[in-house]
C-alpha cells in the first residue's frame, strides 16, 4: 500500500521535522512601523489583567512584507505598551496576516491575535504607504515621503505579551485555564530610514483601532529587520478575569451590540 500521509508519523519523522524547524534561516522583512501617544485610558481599557498600562501611552503599529522564499507574506501587528510584572513590552490587539499558514500556528502555538487580511506596503521614489485592511476597511493607513537614512540600532530585544486559550465546547468560559506567554524576539536590522507623514485611522466594526487615536506622532520609519522567536508560559490568568476581553481574538457579529463612542456635546 502507498503511503498515507495523514496516517502517524514514526518516531524518526517527527524528531527531524523538529529538527529543520529549529534551524531555519534568517528570513528578513521590509516594512514601515509608527509609533505614536494615545489616550491612556485606551491603553488601561484593552489590557487583559495581569498586564498593565506601561510608562507611556504608546501604540505601534508595524506592516510589512516578509522574505519567505517562494511564499511572500504580508504581516501586521497594532499593539499597545504594555507592563507586566518587571517587563515591559507590547501588547498586541489584531496581528493581520495574508496567508492561512502564518495565522494557523501563531495562534495556536503562542495564542498570537493573528487574523487574515490584507497588508500593503508601497514604495515609489521617496513616496511611501502601507496600510492593514480586512472586511473591505483600511482600518490603518501610514502615509508619507522617505527623508533620510538613520543610524542602525543595535541588536535589540523586544517582548509581546499573548493569551493562550481555547473556548470551552459548551460555548461557556475555556476549556482549561488560560496563559499568559511572553513572546521574546532578538531584531537586527540592516536598513533603517525616517519617514515624515501622516497615521490615519478608520473606523470599522471588526477593528476598532480608531479607538486609540493619535494624539502626538512619535516617530514614522522604513526598514529591514529580521528576528527570531522564542515563548514562554509565565503564568495561568483567572478565567473570569480573561473573559470579557475575549472578543478582541475574534469577529464577533455582537460587537454590533456595543455602546458606540460617545458624541461631545454640541458636535455634529
Amino acid at each position: 500500500m502507498a503511503r498515507v500521509r495523514y496516517g502517524a508519523r514514526t518516531e524518526a519523522e517527527v524528531t527531524a521535522a523538529r529538527t529543520a524547524s529549529a534551524k531555519l534561516p534568517d528570513i528578513w522583512s521590509t516594512g514601515v512601523v509608527a509609533l505614536w501617544e494615545t489616550d491612556p485610558d485606551a491603553v488601561a481599557a484593552v489590557l487583559p489583567p495581569p498586564l498593565k498600562p506601561a510608562g507611556r501611552p504608546l501604540v505601534r503599529v508595524s506592516i510589512s512584507k516578509v522574505d519567505l522564499p517562494g511564499y511572500p507574506l504580508g504581516a501586521g501587528s497594532f499593539a499597545v505598551a504594555a507592563a507586566h510584572g518587571g517587563t515591559e513590552g507590547w501588547y498586541p490587539l489584531v496581528m493581520p496576516m495574508t496567508h492561512e499558514r502564518a495565522l494557523t500556528g501563531g495562534r495556536e502555538v503562542f495564542g498570537e491575535p493573528k487574523k487574515l487580511g490584507e497588508v500593503t506596503v508601497e514604495r515609489d521614489g521617496p513616496a511611501v504607504r502601507a496600510s492593514l485592511a480586512r472586511h473591505g476597511t483600511a482600518f490603518v493607513e501610514v502615509r508619507g515621503a522617505v527623508s533620510g537614512e538613520l543610524p542602525l540600532p543595535e541588536p535589540t530585544r523586544k517582548t509581546d505579551f499573548y493569551f493562550k486559550f481555547l473556548p470551552a465546547v459548551d460555548g461557556s468560559g475555556f476549556d482549561g485555564d488560560p496563559l499568559l506567554v511572553h513572546c521574546v524576539r532578538h531584531e537586527r536590522v540592516s536598513e533603517l530610514e525616517a519617514v515624515t507623514g501622516d497615521v490615519v485611522l478608520r473606523e470599522s466594526v471588526y477593528d476598532p483601532v480608531a479607538d486609540l487615536p493619535v494624539l502626538r506622532l512619535v516617530e514614522i520609519t522604513l526598514g529591514r529587520k529580521t528576528s527570531d522567536q522564542r515563548g514562554r508560559v509565565v503564568e495561568r490568568v483567572d478565567p473570569q478575569a480573561l473573559l470579557p476581553y475575549i472578543h478582541q481574538r475574534y469577529d464577533d457579529p455582537r460587537q454590533v451590540l456595543d455602546a458606540p463612542p460617545e458624541t461631545p456635546e454640541g458636535s455634529l
